[in-house]
């Protein structure tokens, strides 16, 4: 990467060789404040064609074409495909240069892809599209035994600030009850803090996923990136994998 793409991040997760990923940040884009200045998400109110130069900024820096998703936080699962606008929450890929990508600004981003290097996946998971269960529906997707199957937790709102209603806890506790263990008393009365890495790792343990990195991040804090809880209107921030060969 060149210039000012250099703080974009590299997944530290145990992949195979033909497997690349990115998180971008903030900078290397065209958008003006308060989009400043890679926002990639054309939903915000930012500059159409100023998303479009991020947008192929961003194909040109990696060599690969992304998809880009219209997300609504929900669980379905699309094949990946750049000539399309896709409505859903996650894409799978399996052919070399083709790149499963989701955008966030506090939302949990996890990528995927098999001990093979043979099929990657990006999923998108706000809370009710964790509650819900996109990252099972993502691991199925991809057809690969999920003990085969690595996954990366991307950039998300932090442990310390991600305050929620008793309602949240309520619809992870239901299914999986040792979701409790996530939630804390807030110090506003009737709310909670909760750890959307704590409850992305019971989601994908839960699906059968045994090799899990990343996590420990916040977008609220970390001026790096893009954060709807930090500033509204804000741009959005891009996870992505893809195969090489």
């Amino acid at each position: 990467m060149k210039g000012d793409a250099l703080d974009w991040l590299t997944p530290d997760w145990p992949a195979p060789e033909n497997v690349r990923a990115c998180v971008t940040t903030r900078s290397g884009g065209f958008s003006l404040p308060p989009f400043d200045s890679l926002n990639l998400g054309a939903h915000v109110g930012d500059d159409p064609q100023a998303v479009a130069r991020n947008r192929l900024h961003l194909s040109e820096s990696l060599r690969c074409q992304p998809t880009w998703l219209d997300q609504v936080h929900g669980t379905t699962v699309v094949e990946s495909n750049p000539l399309q606008v896709l409505e859903g929450d996650a894409s799978w890929s399996s052919t070399p240069g083709v790149a499963a990508l989701v955008m966030t600004a506090d939302c949990l981003p996890v990528l995927f892809c098999d001990r093979a290097g043979t099929r990657v996946a990006a999923a998108h998971a706000g809370w009710r599209g964790l509650a819900n269960g996109v990252l099972e529906a993502t691991v199925a997707a991809m057809d690969i035994a999920p003990e085969n199957i690595l996954a990366w937790m991307g950039p998300a709102i932090g442990t310390e600030v991600f305050e929620v209603g008793p309602e949240v806890r309520d619809a992870f506790v239901s299914t999986h009850p040792e979701a409790e263990h996530a939630f804390r008393p807030s110090t506003n009365d009737g709310k909670l803090i909760a750890d959307m890495y704590a409850l992305g790792r019971i989601r994908l343990a839960s699906a059968g996923v045994q090799s899990v990195s990343g996590g420990g991040f916040c977008t609220v804090t970390d001026m790096r990136f893009f954060s709807y809880r930090r500033a509204n209107p804000t741009g959005r921030f891009a996870s992505l994998v893809w195969l090489t060969r």
